[in-house]
């Protein structure tokens, strides 16, 4: 690999302008592929098989129109007074202005629907009164049914007594021989008698029909009351929901999407804010949540540029000249366009999150600058000692080059292996990063040996042109650091990386739900507003699912819902609820919830745990919970159950790597343990400002809340790598050393010295690039561009440049030893090219070593 890269980086010296105008080429190519076939980013996140991803899909099949996307939009009257009617309907214009957007499904009028909600609890309120009259009513009926029921059974006992007499009589009358004298009278009385019975009969007739009657009014009434009180129950659970708020100086209308915010195009959000911004007048305010204002436009903004500018500033510092200067930002730029615009070019065929391309742009400039740095760092040491141009070119891209080669290959091992994650999008991203980093590493050893091919000995400045070869610029004889400083600096440097890793053991998992956004973005207003008027929890509501035992009847619907609804209610962290859908067969319902806090709370966390635990019901309904705060905790959860395999997936690689390289046992052991002291403080950092609120004013934490939740992951891989570039820098030296002859100790020191310099530089640059992503202004970027920073800050200067030479120091030549069955079988990368460098010798000079005796100064 030395001798070929030595090939490449001298002939691409040679013919400069091949070169170059190959890279322009490929910029150009990649630039008209991504303007021809781009397709649209997202800035929604999902993961198949999370249990809101099921409840999602059954619910589409279920009921229609429920799994679109549907985004708030707030309108607030610019002086604070109450809506005028005017106003009110400048309002309802403006929302049904959006359904000009062929993927608006349809709007939700706000003062329609609160007026629907008076006007429900109204008819509840008069059904009451309707009720409690018609009671009155029959008890008034069934008291005079009573009386005249009483009154003609006092009657029948008159008329029995009168039938009794006369039955008396008429027996006394055959008795004494008269009957026959007198059954005429007999005859006449038995006949009012039976008509007097005819009528009492008659009249209980009638009464017994007027109770039948009565008996089911009764019925009916009591079915009424029980409609009415179900119905009573559901406006009662749903009480808490409003679209205006109570001081009238706010509403809040619903845009309704055909679409899901997975596969909803930015280009229809985009459309439906400026058709509702056009159509509101200048005396009301209009706020967008956040799945429908967060912009993934613009891969770069001011606090980018500036990290670039520092990272120039301090080439410029390193260099003392700005063309060798200038060269890696101009290599490390044409890689990531080449990268970026490639990548981006799949985005129609590829679902590609918003957070992807800028993940290549934030590793293609900082690697980029950094692999050029490296190679032109070498070349120029040679050129200080003498060596004639295209020989140190080639010679640097042997050597530096192909450890160039080897650490972006660690890099791309740690980025694709996030594919085994089995994460969609963090697989892509991780693509997508490998493919920009590779882009990063060809430019670095085509286009960077052109340019100094290009440039001659205007790679150094004009002070060491003029003292090319002297021997201020060959290498001093080194002495051992003191036993006391290892200890000393190992135990303190690691006890310093273990405190800021503490408030890694609270860290938790998020998505940005609008706060995180500046305090003047219209995402950031519409939570805030939506909190203080009509309830945080309304920013995070659950839709939850009943999938029911069997379908019930129209009659017995309402029922059903309501037993759900109490199921629901009984969780002290529910707010309100609501019926939200029903499946044509009745079989399946949906509820809308508002728990009592918002989507990044713990408290909801917790509430979307506990309606899952309540399935089944008693009944045997089974209950499901979907919605973009279910999401999101569902995709945090599965990322935080990922890092562990993935953190053992990265940490064994890291250790087999390093093996292979160093031959050794102990180097790799101390790197590896030195990389996951610096990852976990990096995991500490970022919980201390992001979601503890530390130093929020300085890096722009108004609203403190969970950690980006594939941040974690994302930091994993990337530092990962990172953190082996600076390892193959600084220990393939010490190892050069010792193979040259110095004793252990004191390689270590020649080999800390040998790398000092040029990964101070590219750790500055790399946390300058990182560092200027803080100010991002895409929210999910900041808390990564910190993360970053702080893990390359911490791995570079502490643990590389302290805790591993300490280590390295007490081990002694022990840090080098490797079984011999194990080192017969490992392949020889010479990473650093010694094999090429005698073949290509640096010009050198003898000088006195410490100890008084000549030696040859080191060359690496």
């Amino acid at each position: 690999m030395a001798n070929l890269l030595y090939r490449l980086g001298s002939s691409s010296s040679r013919h400069p302008f091949v070169v170059i105008g190959a890279w322009i080429a490929t910029l150009l190519i990649a630039g008209a592929a991504f303007l021809g076939f781009g397709g649209t980013l997202t800035d929604s996140f999902s993961i198949p098989g999370t249990e809101t991803e099921r409840v999602t899909d059954q619910l589409k099949q279920e009921i229609d129109g429920l799994d679109g996307l549907s985004a708030r939009v707030v309108f607030q009257s610019a002086d604070g007074s109450e809506l005028t009617e005017a106003q009110q309907q400048e309002i309802t214009d403006a929302l049904n202005a959006a359904l000009d957007t062929a993927s608006v499904d349809s709007v939700i009028d706000p003062f329609a629907t609160q007026a629907q909600i008076a006007d429900q609890l109204q008819q509840i309120s008069d059904g009451q009164a309707q009720i409690a009259d018609a009671q009155d009513q029959i008890a008034s009926g069934q008291e005079q049914l009573d009386a005249a029921k009483a009154q003609l059974e006092d009657g029948q006992s008159q008329l029995d007594a009168g039938q009794a007499q006369l039955d008396a009589a008429i027996q006394a009358a055959k008795a004494n021989g008269t009957y026959e004298y007198a059954k005429d009278q007999f005859d006449a009385q038995q006949a009012q008698i039976d008509a007097q019975q005819q009528q009492i009969d008659d009249g209980l007739a009638q009464i017994q029909t007027q109770q039948d009657q009565l008996d089911a009014s009764v019925e009916q009434l009591a079915t009424q009351t029980e409609q009415l009180d179900l119905g009573q129950r559901l406006a009662a659970a749903a009480s808490e929901i409003r679209t205006v708020s109570e001081d009238g100086t706010t509403a809040l209308g619903i845009v309704h999407f055909s679409e899901s915010a997975f596969t909803l195009a930015q280009e229809d959000k985009t459309a439906v804010i400026d058709d509702i911004t056009a159509a509101t007048p200048d005396d009301l305010h209009v706020y967008f949540s956040a799945d429908l204002a967060t912009s993934v436009e613009g891969i770069l903004g001011f606090g980018e540029i500036a990290g670039v500018v520092l990272a120039l500033v301090v080439l410029l510092v390193m260099m003392r000249a700005a063309l060798p200067a200038l060269l890696p930002i101009v290599t490390s730029v044409i890689g990531v366009g080449v990268g970026v615009a490639t990548a981006l070019a799949f985005s129609d065929v590829v679902e590609m999150s918003s957070v992807t391309p800028i993940l290549g742009v934030m590793l293609g400039l900082a690697v980029g600058i950094d692999y050029s740095l490296f190679i032109v760092n070498r070349h120029r040491t040679q050129l200080r000692r003498g060596m004639d141009v295209h020989e140190s070119v080639g010679l640097a891209n042997g050597t530096s080059g192909n450890a160039v080669v080897f650490a972006g290959t660690t890099v791309l091992i740690a980025l694709l292996a996030l594919n085994v994650t089995g994460i969609p999008f963090l697989g892509v991203m991780g693509s997508v990063g490998a493919f920009a980093v590779a882009v990063a590493v060809a430019v670095a050893v085509t286009l960077t040996p052109a340019l100094l091919g290009l440039i001659g000995l205007r790679a150094l400045g004009r002070k060491a042109r003029a003292t090319v070869g002297a021997p201020e610029h060959h290498e001093k004889p080194v002495a051992p650091m003191r036993t006391w400083r290892a200890v000393l600096g190992a135990v303190g440097a690691a006890a310093v990386l273990l405190v800021i890793a503490i408030p890694a053991l609270s860290m938790r998992l998020g998505l940005p739900d609008g706060t995180q956004e500046p305090t003047s973005s219209t995402q950031y207003q519409a939570y805030k507003i939506t909190d203080q008027e009509f309830g945080e929890g309304l920013n995070g509501t659950l839709l939850v699912t009943a999938d029911l035992p069997e379908a019930v009847s129209d009659d017995d619907l309402l029922a059903a819902q309501v037993s759900i609804v109490d199921a629901l209610m009984a969780n002290e962290d529910v707010v309100a609820v609501s019926p939200a859908g029903v499946s044509a067969d009745n079989s399946f319902l949906a509820f809308q919830v508002i728990p009592k806090e918002g989507p990044s709370s713990e408290s909801t966390e917790a509430l979307v745990h506990e309606l899952r635990a309540l399935s089944p019901l008693d009944d045997g309904t089974v209950l499901g919970v979907a919605g973009e705060a279910s999401g999101n905790i569902d995709i945090s959860e599965k990322l935080a159950s990922a890092l562990p395999v993935y953190l053992v997936v990265v940490v064994g690689l890291s250790l087999l790597i390093l093996i292979v390289v160093f031959r050794s046992l102990l180097v790799p052991l101390m790197a590896t343990l030195g990389f996951v002291l610096s990852l976990f403080a990096a995991f500490g950092a970022v919980t201390a400002v992001y979601q503890w609120g530390w130093l929020g004013g300085i890096f722009g934490v108004h609203d403190p809340g969970p950690v980006l939740n594939f941040l974690p992951i994302i930091l994993t891989g990337i530092l990962f790598g990172l953190a082996m570039d600076y390892q193959l820098f600084l220990a393939s030296g010490m190892r050069e050393s010792y193979i040259h002859g110095l004793d252990a100790r004191r390689a270590v020191v020649a080999g800390r010295r040998h790398g000092r310099a040029v990964v101070t530089a590219a750790a500055i640059i790399m946390m300058s690039v990182f560092g200027g992503f803080i100010f991002s202004h895409i929210a999910m970027i900041r808390p990564m561009g910190f993360g970053l920073a702080v893990g390359v800050l911490a791995d570079a200067f502490v643990v590389r440049m302290l805790i591993v030479p300490a280590l390295m120091h007490l081990a002694g030549d022990k840090a080098w030893w490797i079984p011999g069955w194990l080192d017969r079988i490992l392949p020889n990368v010479d990473v650093e090219g010694a094999a090429l460098e005698r073949t290509h010798p640096v010009p050198h000079h003898v000088d006195e070593s410490a100890d008084g005796q000549a030696e040859e100064a080191p060359t690496a």
